[in-house]
Parts: C-alpha cells; structure tokens; sequence
C-alpha cells in the first residue's frame, strides 16, 4: 500500500469512539487509536492541529528520514528517491504521527551542505511525503532550505543548531509555521565526537540548557514567531556526554513550563554506554528512552523505529490503566469496609 492510499484510508476515519486506550494514564498517554495515523493538516495553525493529535493520540511518534550519505545511523540508506519514498511508506504504515525529513547530516565533525545541495537531496521526498499526506517536518539550519521547503508544503521547521540564523526563524514566521528549538552549542563540525563534551561544561544541566534555549527563543520571537509555536527540544547528545543527557532525560519534567516537548533519543551513543553498542544494536536502549521521555511530559519523540515504540507505548498505557483501576477497586472496597 503506497503512503497516498493509506491517506485516503484514514481521511474519513473518526476517532471519537471509545477504545482500550480512552483510559490512559497520565504517565503514559494513549498513542493512538488507528491502527496507522498518517494524518493530513487542512485547517487551522499547524501547533493548534498538533495539540488536537495530542488529545486524541497522546505522545506523538515523529518518523526519522535521513535523505544524507553520511548519517550515524541510516546515512546512504535513503539517498535514492525510491529508497526515500519507501520508507515514507513503511513509516507511515508503522504508525508515525509526522515525518521528518534531514538533508545534511548532524553526526560530530559534519561538515555544513550548501542550501541548494540540501534543496536537491530533500525535494523528492518532501514532495512524495506531502502528496502521502504526512505532517512533515524538515530538519536544517537553513533559512534557505527552510523557505523552500515551507513554500512546498512543509509544516514545521526542525533546528538542531539552536538558531544559529535568527533568518530561520523569520522563515517560520512568514509560513505561520512552529519551529522545533534544539538546544545546542555551535554546529555539528565542531563537536569533538559522539557524547564527548567536559563533565565541567555545565554548572546545572537543567538550568543551563534552559537559560541559552531561551535566549534563542528570545531571538526566534523577536524575529516574529509566537512563542508558543517554538518547541522544546533538549538536544540530547549534542554538546553533552553521557551523563549529562541522562541526567536531562531524567529531568525533564523540569522543562514542562518551556511548552510542547520534542525529544529525540533514537539510536543515540549516550545509549552505548551501557553495554557499548553500535547504533544499529540500540533499540532496547532507544525504546527505554522513548518510555521514560514519554512518561516525563515529552508531546513528541523522534524515531527511527516507529512501530517498536508505537507498541511499548501502548502496552505501557495499558498496564498502567491496569494499574489505576486495580488501585480504585482497593480504594473503594476499603472505604466499604
């Protein structure tokens, strides 16, 4: 089934009935009551249409695509358009709420790609996913790439650079489109490698991250974005080691008040310091963090493994229903004693 025909599977597909998942807990939100939720945006600003998913879905599963020669995990997998058009497929039938689509890789020591190499490498697969009807989002820096991609069809914007272009977000005020905000310290080129950063480089990783995420904030509403459409992200592994984004991943409730949580833990190498895993042996590692984000207030988490995560998440939602109705049942057959 191609990602076009399962669009138009869903568009008549109500979700307003009741299902297993209507009595989720609050630690681990319903994820979905299709079996697939591709779905297509066609009213209304694209933050009030993600927080409508929200409400229905709960934790929402953002499918990765790396159309790059060179990422850490899936680079050269899905250069070719129809390598990239299959995946869509496959990510969609697995069950992501949105697509993101990258053109440079972001792996430490990349080097930058042009504007117009990235426009090359994205085009077909933007295209094909916005036709699939996917939510899409396209992963640069650029504010180049950024209005190209907005003026096809993209829906958001997602900077791992922690806008080193303040012309990235004026992109995104022009589209109305939110941008996903990750928090980071200068580009991929000079990260010294996988989870390498000083144990001294944050006094309080919480604190920190959060006093430079919002200086960029800052910068992204002065350039004209409603602060409500710039995301959280807390950049797990970029500029920071192991522990630190361990220790972010164990906080992040602590963020709940910076506004819609994105978090993207998937086949990353703070996971390998466990057992030392490469990142194509990390899916154990990958979906922990995924349950443990999602439970700790995270709207959105980036995978490359949609339908593994999509199944812990709603085995968790219904234990953890489990869980509540066995504790009421307890609680009112004390009270009747």
């Amino acid at each position: 089934m191609t990602g076009g025909s399962i669009a138009a599977s869903l568009l008549g597909y109500s979700a307003s009935g009741p299902g297993i998942f209507s009595d989720q807990s609050d630690y681990f939100p319903m994820l979905a009551r299709r079996r697939t939720s591709c779905y297509r945006i066609v009213v209304g600003p694209v933050s009030t249409r993600i927080e409508d998913l929200r409400r229905v879905r709960g934790t929402l599963l953002m499918g990765v695509l790396n159309v790059t020669p060179d990422s850490f995990f899936d680079g050269g997998r899905y250069d070719d358009a129809g390598d990239a058009a299959r995946r869509i497929d496959q990510l969609l039938a697995d069950g992501a709420d949105l697509i993101d689509i990258g053109a440079e890789s972001t792996r430490p020591g990349a080097a930058a790609i042009p504007a117009a190499q990235q426009i090359l490498r994205l085009e077909p697969a933007l295209r094909y996913a916005l036709h699939s009807g996917a939510l899409v989002s396209v992963d640069t820096a650029s504010a180049a790439v950024a209005r190209h991609a907005l003026a096809l069809g993209a829906q958001l914007i997602n900077d791992v650079s922690c806008l080193a272009d303040d012309d990235l977000a004026r992109a995104c005020a022009e589209h109305g489109a939110p941008l996903i905000l990750m928090h980071a310290r200068g580009p991929a080129a000079s990260m010294a490698g996988f989870s390498v950063y000083p144990d001294a480089g944050y006094q309080d990783i919480v604190a920190d991250v959060r006093r430079e995420w919002r200086a960029a904030r800052t910068r992204a509403v002065a350039a004209g974005m409603a602060a409500e459409d710039v995301y959280f992200d807390p950049g797990l592994g970029f500029a920071k080691n192991a522990q630190q984004s361990y220790a972010l991943l164990a906080r992040l409730p602590e963020f709940q008040s910076e506004g819609l949580m994105v978090v993207g833990a998937s086949r990353k190498s703070f996971i390998a310091s466990v057992d030392g895993a490469p990142p194509e042996e990390r899916l154990g590692g990958s979906v922990a963090a995924c349950l443990l984000a999602a439970a700790r207030g995270a709207a959105i988490v980036r995978v490359h493994d949609v339908r593994e995560v999509r199944q812990a998440l709603r085995v968790a939602a219904v234990v953890e229903g489990e869980s509540r109705r066995a504790a009421s049942v307890n609680a009112e057959a004390a009270h009747a004693r």
